[in-house]
C-alpha cells in the first residue's frame, strides 16, 4: 500500500531530529530526579494517572524506538506522520493497561534510564528511512522520531502541571511538536481559508473556503508555541485560550474550535 501522507510530508533532519528527543529526554530526567514519593503520586491531567504512570509512559515512549528497530522492518512504507496523529486516540486502551502494569513494577526514573541508553545504543546508527512496524502501519523511523517528540513534549507540560516542577523545552524538539501538530491541523481541516501561525516554528492553510493567495488573508489564528501544544493535544480549549488572550483570531472562518484537538 502506497504511503497516504507523502505528499503532505514535512522533512525533518534526522541528526536535528534525534538530538531533540535526547535532549528533551534528558531534561525530563533532570526534573524528575528528586521526586518524592508524594509528587510520584500526584494526580495529572491524563484520567486518573498519577505521575508516575506518566512517567512510566514517557520511558515506553523513548523505548518503543529500540524494541520496534529489533524487529525486522516492514517491506514498504504504509503510514505518514499525520496518520500516526490521526490515530493516537485509537491506542489509548492498550497503552493504559501497559502503563499501569509496568508502573507497579519499577521505578519509573529507572526505566527511564534504561530506555535513554536504549536509544542511544540502538537509534544513532540506523538509517532514517528504516521502516518500522507501527501500529498504524509501517513508518520511516525518522517520521516515528518526530512522533516521540511530540510526546515528550506534551508530557513535559503534562508533568510540570502535575508536579509543579517546570520542564525546559529543547528549542527544536519544541519546534517539531509544533509543526507536526500544525501539519496534523491541515491534514484534518484541508483547506486554504484559514491561515495558522505559531511564530517562529510554523504557518499552514486550513480549513474549507475561498483560499487566501496575496496580501493579508482575511481569517488569521496566530499563538505561541506551547499554547499551541496545548490547544491541538486538549489540554486549553479554544474558548478558554480565547479568554485568556493566549490567542489572537480574526475573520469569520478564523474559529477553529471545531478542528481541535488535533491529538488526543
Amino acid at each position: 500500500m502506497p504511503p497516504r501522507t507523502r505528499a503532505r510530508a514535512r522533512v525533518y533532519d534526522s541528526a536535528t531530529i534525534r538530538a531533540a528527543l535526547t535532549a528533551q529526554l534528558g531534561h525530563i530526567r533532570q526534573a524528575v530526579a528528586e521526586l518524592d514519593e508524594e509528587r510520584l503520586g500526584a494526580p495529572t491531567r491524563l484520567g486518573d494517572w498519577t505521575a508516575r504512570e506518566l512517567l512510566t509512559h514517557v520511558a515506553a515512549t523513548v523505548d518503543s524506538v529500540a524494541r520496534l528497530l529489533a524487529a525486522p522492518a516492514p517491506p514498504a512504507q504504509e503510514a505518514g506522520v499525520n496518520d500516526y496523529a490521526a490515530a493516537v486516540a485509537s491506542f489509548a486502551g492498550a497503552v493504559d493497561e501497559r502503563t499501569r502494569a509496568a508502573a507497579r513494577d519499577t521505578d519509573p526514573r529507572v526505566l527511564l534510564e534504561r530506555a535513554e541508553v536504549r536509544f542511544t545504543e540502538t537509534a544513532a546508527a540506523a538509517p532514517g528511512d528504516r521502516l518500522l512496524a507501527v501500529p498504524v502501519g509501517a513508518m520511516r523511523l525518522d517520521d516515528y522520531l518526530v512522533t516521540r517528540c511530540v510526546e515528550l513534549v506534551v508530557h513535559s507540560d503534562d508533568l510540570a502541571a502535575a508536579t509543579g516542577t517546570p520542564v525546559p523545552y529543547d528549542r527544536q524538539a519544541m519546534a517539531a511538536a509544533v509543526r507536526m501538530l500544525a501539519d496534523a491541523l491541515a491534514a484534518k481541516a484541508p483547506g486554504g481559508s484559514v491561515e495558522v501561525r505559531i511564530p517562529p516554528y510554523a504557518v499552514v492553510q486550513c480549513v474549507e473556503g475561498p483560499r487566501h493567495t496575496r496580501g493579508t488573508p482575511p481569517n488569521v489564528v496566530e499563538t505561541d508555541p506551547l499554547t499551541w501544544v496545548r490547544l491541538a493535544t486538549g489540554r486549553t480549549g479554544w474558548a478558554e485560550a480565547l479568554e485568556a488572550a493566549e490567542v489572537s483570531a480574526g475573520g469569520e472562518r478564523a474559529d477553529l474550535a471545531a478542528h481541535l484537538p488535533v491529538l488526543a
